[in-house]
């Protein structure tokens, strides 16, 4: 077995490790019941199953509904659950509101044109888990319009949060882990550019680096959180 094909059971290892995150984020959600917790629990649990359809593809070989079920939930859901988390958390309420039922509706019409749309398979084609094979091209146009959406809160709303910590001692795990949670929500993106040029293992690599950089990141702002609380009750 070469390297290549090494790196295309990734996902597995990837695909527990989100449920395990889920499971810890989603006690922690139970805890405050707010909704940018709610939204990241979500944002995780879409992580996973995404990487779930790689691993399928990995064991099983390519399959017309597996393709398309990745891609709604990798390329259009991709970072968009964990971004709307950080919506709620950082902005006003209303806006949150409205630019959620915005992006999902949006979502929703982008998935139904990808269940419909026919596949058409290349000649020579290699079976590796692509959009490009969709007969109705334009339908990967709605995916770049999300995917900015989720960069922009996701990664811009980590840099804010490790701005307004820098430099406040006893925010260090704030300012820390918002480092790691933007760097960890970037890789995915960059994985997701390599995938569009025919790359799709480095996908599969920045994918489980990325999901472990925001699984400490959380921790460590989380501690922080914790630790702050204790302090001030003492």
């Amino acid at each position: 077995m070469t390297r290549t094909q090494y790196i295309e059971y990734v996902p597995i290892i990837t695909t527990l490790f989100s449920i395990y995150f889920t499971r810890e984020i989603y006690q922690h959600y139970r805890e405050h019941k707010t909704k940018y917790l709610l939204w990241w629990t979500i944002g995780v649990i879409t992580f996973g199953m995404g990487t779930l359809a790689e691993s399928i593809h990995a064991v099983f070989g390519w399959n017309n509904f597996n393709l398309k079920y990745w891609y709604i939930v990798g390329a259009l859901l991709g970072g968009f659950p964990l971004a709307q988390g950080s919506v709620y958390l950082l902005m006003k309420q209303k806006f949150a509101s409205i630019s959620s039922w915005v992006v999902v509706t949006l979502v929703v019409i982008a998935s139904v044109f990808v269940i419909l749309t026919p596949v058409v398979i290349p000649a020579g084609f290699d079976g590796r888990l692509t959009g490009a094979v969709f007969g109705w091209k334009w339908v990967r146009l709605f995916s770049p319009f999300i995917n900015i959406y989720a960069f922009l809160f996701l990664v811009g709303g980590a840099v804010y949060s490790a701005i307004k910590y820098y430099g406040m001692k006893a925010r260090e795990g704030r300012f820390k882990g918002n480092i790691l949670i933007a760097i960890g929500a970037l890789l995915p993106g960059l994985g997701g550019t390599f995938t569009r040029m025919g790359y799709v293992e480095v996908l599969f690599l920045t994918e489980l680096t990325g999901l472990v950089l925001i699984y400490f990141g959380y921790r460590m702002a989380r501690f922080d959180r914790t630790k702050i609380r204790v302090n001030v009750q003492k």
